[in-house]
């Protein structure tokens, strides 16, 4: 037989197989397996009341969208983190020195098969959270950096021009003076007064408070000319402090404060403040510092990997990164709850439907970043006993009860007393 006609043999006899099959009488079709249910994995997270409400918004819209499982609890200080921890910057302690109970998210995102493409994340943005190569350990979710926020409307009663904040701190003073003598008994006020006085007003006058092997150094001169000047407003009624964290928010909110220094994601809260007609402006920066201003530095809510989950949770885990990366859910960040976006499609995206409607937040944000190092840097404010020793010391120069190279020379000496009994605290992240 010529070796040509054989395939056409094959042929006829695979259609005389099938045509005897089909003759057999059919069996009857099993039932469709149902879907597996998604495994359940956990977000362990410490925010407030109004906080946590956002974020339940979030979850259940990830759990519809994806058909996850997803659930909430309370981050417990001490306690082993959950799958996924949303952890705020006052968190940071625990996972600095219980660094075992944590694995990188790039590591866990690669085992689980998912995508993380990092390299065009802004490098300002994903300092403190990458590692010697560059890979994200940690997922920066909603970052800011300290602004000035004021109301126009108590510029305008003070017969100071609504559209032009002050740039420098010296400035700033003659500001105060007026907004006092127009009635205001809170004419400037901060939250968060450790990373914004300390952090960043040395970042921003070229001395980092702490040194990349996380050294403490925030008593050199600008620091001290800083707190003595903060010291002279708080006496002549010029600043008011109410609290270590964002206290002072609902004061600004509530029009009681002309002036307030705080993250740049507040936005989005004072957005809506009743008499409040808000402007921003970069944060002021003292012009008598050796190179002028230097950019502020980013920080804020990042989620964290917890250790010893089985792969089908690390799988649910992953999809609930993505789903936090997709451009979709990157504008929601920004728009609703202030945050920077990370991707390029999403800052590009950002910034044509949040700063067509006259909101400067966003871009005062990213200007008052541009060029920050990417260098690993940890922040004082960071490390919850660094933190607490330095508020406590500031609350003692402005109260008038200690000059403040005094307190500032004790931050720095107690401090550093904590980093030398606790090293792993030294490190800005884990890996």
């Amino acid at each position: 037989m010529s070796y040509r006609f054989r395939p056409l043999l094959a042929v006829a006899s695979l259609a005389l197989a099938f045509s005897a099959q089909a003759a057999k009488p059919a069996k009857p079709a099993k039932p469709a397996a149902a879907p597996a249910a998604a495994v359940e994995f956990e977000l362990a997270h410490n925010l407030s009341p109004k906080g946590e409400e956002s974020l339940i918004a979030v979850v259940d819209r990830f759990n519809k969208e994806s058909g996850g499982n997803l659930k909430l609890v309370r981050l417990e200080k001490g306690s082993k983190p959950a799958g996924l921890n949303l952890v705020l910057r006052d968190d940071m302690s625990d996972v600095l020195s219980l660094q075992k109970n944590f694995i990188p998210l790039h590591a866990m995102m690669s085992k689980a098969g998912h995508a993380l493409n990092s390299g065009d994340f802004p490098s300002d943005i994903k300092a403190n959270v990458v590692d010697a190569k560059g890979r994200l350990v940690a997922l920066p979710v909603l970052y800011s950096t300290p602004v000035l926020f004021y109301n126009k409307n108590a510029f305008r009663k003070a017969k100071l021009d609504p559209e032009q904040a002050p740039k420098t701190w010296l400035e700033m003073q003659g500001m105060l003076d007026k907004l006092q003598d127009a009635g205001y008994s809170c004419p400037y006020t901060s939250s968060w007064p450790v990373w914004v006085h300390v952090d960043n007003v040395s970042a921003i006058s070229g001395v980092p408070a702490m040194t990349e092997k996380g050294g403490l150094t925030f008593n050199g001169l600008p620091q001290v000319k800083h707190i003595a000047m903060m010291a002279t407003w708080s006496k002549a009624g010029y600043f008011r402090h109410f609290g270590r964290g964002n206290e002072a928010s609902a004061r600004f909110d509530e029009g009681e404060c002309a002036m307030i220094s705080t993250n740049s994601r507040e936005a989005a809260e004072f957005r809506d403040a009743k008499g409040v007609e808000l402007g921003v402006a970069p944060l002021p920066y003292h012009d008598d510092v050796y190179g002028g201003r230097q950019p502020s530095l980013a920080d804020g809510a990042s989620l964290w990997v917890g250790a010893g989950r089985s792969p089908a949770e690390y799988k649910q885990a992953a999809k609930f990164v993505s789903f936090l990366l997709s451009p979709e859910m990157q504008i929601e960040l920004v728009r609703v709850y202030g945050g920077l976006p990370l991707t390029p499609a999403a800052r590009a995206a950002s910034r044509s439907k949040i700063l067509q409607d006259s909101d400067k937040t966003l871009q005062v944000a990213y200007d008052s970043l541009k060029g920050s190092s990417s260098k690993v840097i940890p922040h004082v404010s960071d490390i919850d006993p660094l933190r607490i020793i330095t508020g406590e010391e500031l609350e003692e120069v402005w109260a008038d009860k200690k000059p403040a190279k005094a307190a500032l020379d004790t931050s720095v000496s107690r401090g550093n007393a904590v980093l030398g009994a606790k090293p792993l605290l030294k490190k800005a992240q884990p890996f």
